[in-house]
């Protein structure tokens, strides 16, 4: 398997934008209650970054490193705390400071341990002062960590969404993906996580592995359906530089790749449909009857967003922020190993991020927008924007009309489809020429 072409259907994965590798060294460090006095601050959502997993997956390309030697998840964990008292200083000490939504990611929070989640949970809780009981509060998980003292920990302190990624219920495609793990653990783990009684329960899944056929992508399926989740995660396989399979891919296009993952995500698709779940993008299913969770994907697509750790990012009107940013394993060991080491006064300013001009506002709505399945009003671009989306998008937005990827019906614009299996395409091509060069011009590491 390669990776994807300018042709492909799997250009990129929009989770958020801009991306961080169009992040750069900020000039003037600017103090972080300087960047927040003036933002609404009534209904932020926080995000946690735990950068520790038990093993790393082959294609993981995310900020976080195997293994934790010498008590560093101690460590990690009083960094955290003195940046969560430097970030709630900053914010002030007004009333009007409310935290609408809460999540832990990763990496696997669920690797540290129940009493390590414990603090975690009174880090947020009583250094920011999120009431984790009364909003929604999601966590990420591992068939392996997802263990009884810490699911009983996450279900006592309001945890309302679980997420275990499972990727593949069939063993050799797990350890085609580099995911080591026996089925029997993943259906172990899922019984753990009914039991605690967690309100929703995701299951992330992958298409694309090697060896993996429309037979055994519905086994996956069948077998996650099996738990009755409330959500459900699909995700193309992407081969990534400096991952465990990007290490092993060819540089040559492969369009039969492409090829399998369209087919397999459609069928996937069919299937989850006609078992009772709407769509709610390319990518996430929910069941009809499954609780309300707030904004989907709130974690990474909302103004107004604090993230601690040394892999989050955070939000304003204006900024977007976090610390470095790096996929190889060395290079994610000294982040960590900086954040740590820093003292108290470091935490009070921000240090490598991206302005959010007028345009990349307008650019982030439309994409945060349009590839959600509910699509984007255009009474909403216009209250924010003051013009139609065609205004400012026009050709773009043209385009997809003639694929067939986009309709308009005078009020909504809502992907087709055929559109939402084209996300990862449509995406990039709504990134702006500067966030484009900046991720083009950024040196891996």
């Amino acid at each position: 398997m390669t990776t994807a072409t300018a042709a492909s259907p799997y250009q990129s994965y929009v989770y958020a934008y801009p991306h961080k590798t169009a992040y750069r060294r900020l000039p003037d460090r600017p103090a972080l209650g300087h960047l927040w006095a003036a933002e609404p601050k009534n209904a932020l959502s926080l995000y946690l970054h735990i950068p520790f997993c038990e093993v790393r997956c082959g294609f993981c390309n995310l900020f976080t490193r195997i293994g934790a030697p010498d008590d560093l998840t101690g460590a990690y964990l009083d960094a955290l705390e003195r940046q969560a008292t430097a970030v709630r200083e900053a914010l002030g000490d007004t009333g009007d400071v409310r935290f609408a939504t809460a999540a832990f990611g990763g990496g696997t929070p669920t690797f540290l341990t129940a009493a390590e989640l414990t603090r975690l949970c009174d880090i947020a809780e009583d250094r920011m002062g999120a009431d984790l009981r009364a909003v929604p509060l999601s966590v990420e998980a591992s068939p392996a960590t997802a263990t009884a003292d810490r699911l009983t920990v996450l279900a006592e302190r309001g945890t309302t969404r679980l997420s275990l990624g499972v990727q593949s219920f069939v063993d050799s495609e797990a350890r085609a993906a580099v995911r080591p793990q026996r089925r029997a653990d993943v259906e172990a783990a899922l019984a753990r996580v009914r039991e605690a009684r967690i309100p929703v329960l995701n299951i992330d899944l992958i298409y694309g592995i090697d060896g993996q056929t429309e037979e055994t992508w519905l086994r996956s399926l069948d077998a996650a359906l099996a738990w009755h989740p409330e959500e459900l995660y699909l995700y193309p396989l992407y081969v990534r530089p400096l991952t465990g399979l990007g290490r092993r891919a060819a540089a040559d296009p492969d369009p039969a790749w492409d090829a399998q993952r369209l087919r397999l995500y459609r069928t996937g698709r069919d299937h989850l449909l006609a078992h009772g779940y709407t769509q709610q993008s390319m990518r996430m299913f929910r069941r009809a009857d499954a609780p309300p969770q707030g904004a989907d994907d709130y974690a990474c697509q909302t103004d107004g967003m604090i993230g601690l750790g040394c892999g989050a990012r955070s939000y304003t009107s204006g900024l977007h922020y976090s610390f470095d940013y790096a996929v190889d394993m060395h290079e994610i060991r000294g982040i960590i190993d900086d954040y740590v080491s820093r003292p108290a006064g470091d935490f009070g300013y921000a240090e490598i991020g991206r302005r959010i001009d007028a345009d990349e506002a307008r650019r982030r709505h439309l994409l945060q927008s349009l590839l959600q399945a509910e699509g984007l009003r255009h009474d909403d671009y216009r209250s924010r924007f003051g013009a139609a989306p065609a205004d400012h998008f026009g050709p773009e937005l043209g385009r997809f009309a003639d694929r067939g990827w986009l309709t308009d019906d005078g009020t909504v614009l809502r992907l087709t489809p055929e559109g939402l299996a084209h996300s990862d395409a449509i995406g990039p091509v709504l990134f702006s020429p500067a966030v484009r060069a900046a991720m083009a011009g950024y040196e891996r590491k």
